[in-house]
C-alpha cells in the first residue's frame, strides 16, 4: 500500500468503477459513430447498380418523383430510353 495512499480502482468504490466503464463505453460508441459518418457508405444504395452508379432510368424516375420534370417530359424521355435500350440489344 505504500505510495498509493489507498487510491486506485479500490478507492473509487463500485459506483466509481461502473461510472468509468460507462464513460469508456460512451466514448468508444461516439468514436465509432463519428467514423461511420465520415467514411463513405460501403453498402450500395437501394435502386443503384452494382457499380454504385444510378442507371439513366433511375435518374429519370428520381427527377420525376422530386417534381423537377412534368409528366409529358417524363414520358417522352422514358420512351426514348426504352427505344435506345431496344436498339442497342439488336
Amino acid at each position: 500500500m505504500m505510495g498509493y495512499g489507498g487510491m486506485g480502482w479500490g478507492g473509487l468504490g463500485i459506483g466509481g468503477m461502473i461510472g468509468m466503464i460507462v464513460i469508456w463505453l460512451l466514448l468508444i460508441a461516439a468514436i465509432v459513430w463519428a467514423v461511420s459518418r465520415l467514411l463513405p457508405g460501403r453498402q450500395a444504395r437501394q435502386g443503384q447498380s452494382e457499380s454504385g452508379q444510378e442507371t439513366p432510368e433511375e435518374i429519370l424516375d428520381r427527377r420525376f418523383a422530386r417534381g423537377e420534370i412534368d409528366v409529358e417530359t417524363y414520358q417522352v424521355q422514358r420512351a426514348a430510353l426504352v427505344s435506345a435500350r431496344g436498339e442497342g440489344k439488336r
